[in-house]
């Protein structure tokens, strides 16, 4: 009896945890989609959850001659996401300074290099324990 009182309470609870992936990624899927019409094409686009200041890390290739643009959008769960490139030294090639759940940066290497794109979920709207966020890179 107890436990199917205590069973029952559960499911009345609110539901903290919210990512929502599938948001982020029509965010992100729209801002590709209108960077089309600049001359920028899809390098790759991935989705991930992060709990509050987690970090997910992409290692990618940047070519000579090419501009590069990394873009992030996460769910309503975020109010503060970073994007941040190092070098494979680990030295900042280039840091988003947004405050907002929708950072951008636009990189030009004077080299052919690898890199890794670091995405952080900095901050979390209050109560909520994940986030969905998607990261696209768009070249021309």
């Amino acid at each position: 009896m107890v436990k199917a009182l205590f069973t029952a309470a559960l499911l009345f609870l609110p539901q903290i945890a919210s990512a929502d992936e599938a948001e982020a990624e029509a965010c992100l899927r729209t801002k590709v989609w209108d960077g089309y019409a600049d001359g920028w094409a899809i390098r790759t686009m991935t989705a991930t959850t992060l709990t509050a200041g987690a970090t997910r890390n992409y290692l990618v290739t940047f070519y000579k001659g090419n501009e590069y643009q990394i873009q992030a959008c996460a769910d309503a769960s975020s109010q503060n996401v970073d994007l941040v490139l190092y070098d494979l030294n680990g030295e900042v090639a280039k840091r988003d300074e947004s405050t907002d759940r929708q950072p951008k940066l636009l990189f030009k290497p004077t080299k052919t290099s690898t890199y890794y794109i670091v995405v952080h979920a900095r901050q979390l709207e209050k109560e909520k324990t994940e986030s969905g966020i998607s990261v696209a890179v768009t070249y021309r």
